[in-house]
């Protein structure tokens, strides 16, 4: 996957050019594990991936609460998002009680790149 650097033609790209995620549940939290690509990357995702950016981004599922939990040796951070379920897999009536496709509402998130320097 490309750097921010080698990606520098536009202002912002998705997410998952970035990064790449991984979802489970444990009844109606979801745990999202977003790690960077490339390691020198990882800045900007700690700057950008927030706990309130990712809280407004699932509010219509009726998230309650985000905690982040970074893990900056792996270049990676844990997201652990409450009520996101809709009541978890035994209670929700939606086709995904396991939040496993949330993940890619994460990485939907656009991350504004900086500008290069000479710009």
């Amino acid at each position: 996957m490309p750097s921010v650097t080698e990606v520098a033609t536009s202002t912002s790209v998705p997410l998952h050019r970035l990064a790449h995620a991984r979802a489970g549940d444990k009844g109606d939290r979801l745990n999202l594990s977003l790690f960077a690509y490339a390691e020198r990357d990882y800045p900007l995702l700690v700057e950008q991936v927030t706990e309130s950016r990712v809280l407004a981004l699932f509010a219509h599922r009726g998230a309650s609460r985000v905690r982040r939990y970074l893990m900056p040796g792996l270049a990676g951070m844990n997201l652990v998002i409450d009520d996101v379920l809709q009541g978890g897999v035994n209670g929700a009536l939606n086709l995904d009680g396991h939040g496993k496709t949330l993940s890619f509402l994460l990485l939907g998130m656009e991350i504004v790149l900086p500008t290069p320097p000479g710009d």
